[in-house]
């Protein structure tokens, strides 16, 4: 293990007490099997890679790490919200996340609605109650708001179910990416630019990465989902053809969609070797394109 996969580790075991802690309750409350749900779909579990943004982007603009703490752990909140609702039978009727049965399976479709509500909410009151200066506060809010609202991730998903049993264009398909996947993405990386108080061509330089990054990524997610291993994975392949979805593998085949998402991770690292101390960055964008989950 290197130094930049132990740090990925590192982050995500700090982040995962963290969010344990965000969701402890007695156990006595009336309400408490929303929490449980809560906890299903958000502990322990995933790469906790949005986080990772959060806390590098963080690092290298001299952020308080308990702040940036706080803002890394609402964008989780604010991802596994989306994937218990991307997963109910009126969406991707998925049956399984991160290898295990997924929410609305564990608790029911009613809970597993609340639960991603509660999230979504919680993400917000984790970041207006977060160790830093209220300027700073108000603006990650600003930014987290837009990217999970219906200009960012839920737009996104409003595209991908309008597209459903439709060819759409490779442009279109891209603003769907852009919006669903890049948009968090992109907001993680501003987060840790926000809970530092960056300079505007750090920031702009963690914009472009993040947004190539995470073209990239769902990329490889379509090919994946071809080609992918559903152990690995924790969820099922072939949704994604089961669905009759335009994604990049039935635009250009799996080599073509490997070739565009090499070309996303070159514009990834170019963005990275802007930035000071960019090891982590280069070697988070290098492993997209061998990933196997």
């Amino acid at each position: 293990m290197n130094q930049f996969e132990q740090r990925l580790k590192d982050d995500a075991q700090r982040t995962n007490q963290a969010l344990h802690t965000c969701l402890d309750t007695s156990g006595n409350d009336p309400q408490e099997v929303v929490f449980q749900a809560m906890r299903h779909s958000l502990l322990d579990a995933g790469k906790r890679l949005r986080a990772a943004l959060v806390l590098e982007f963080g690092r290298m603009s001299g952020a308080d790490p308990q702040g940036a703490m706080a803002l890394a752990c609402a964008v989780e909140m604010v991802h596994a919200y989306s994937l218990i609702h991307d997963d109910l039978p009126c969406m991707d009727n998925d049956d399984f996340r991160r290898g295990k049965p997924s929410c609305h399976k564990a608790f029911g479709e009613a809970n597993a609605l609340l639960a991603g509500d509660g999230l979504l909410t919680m993400a917000f009151e984790t970041v207006a109650s977060a160790g830093l200066p209220e300027p700073a506060r108000m603006e990650a809010v600003l930014a987290l708001s837009r990217a999970a609202g219906a200009r960012g991730m839920i737009g996104g998903q409003v595209i991908d179910l309008e597209s459903e049993g439709k060819q759409i264009s490779a442009q279109r398909l891209d603003t769907l990416y852009a919006l669903k996947t890049g948009a968090l993405l992109r907001a993680a990386a501003a987060l840790g630019c926000i809970a530092g108080n960056a300079p505007q061509e750090v920031r702009s330089a963690a914009d472009a990465y993040a947004a190539a990054y995470g073209l990239a990524f769902q990329i490889t997610d379509d090919i994946l989902d071809v080609v992918g291993d559903a152990e690995k994975l924790g969820k099922p392949v072939g949704s994604d053809g089961q669905n009759q979805k335009t994604t990049y593998t039935t635009l250009f085949g799996i080599d073509g969609a490997r070739q565009r998402a090499a070309e996303q991770i070159q514009k990834a690292v170019q963005s990275a070797k802007q930035l000071p101390d960019n090891g982590f960055l280069l070697w988070l964008a290098e492993q997209v394109l061998t990933r196997d989950h």
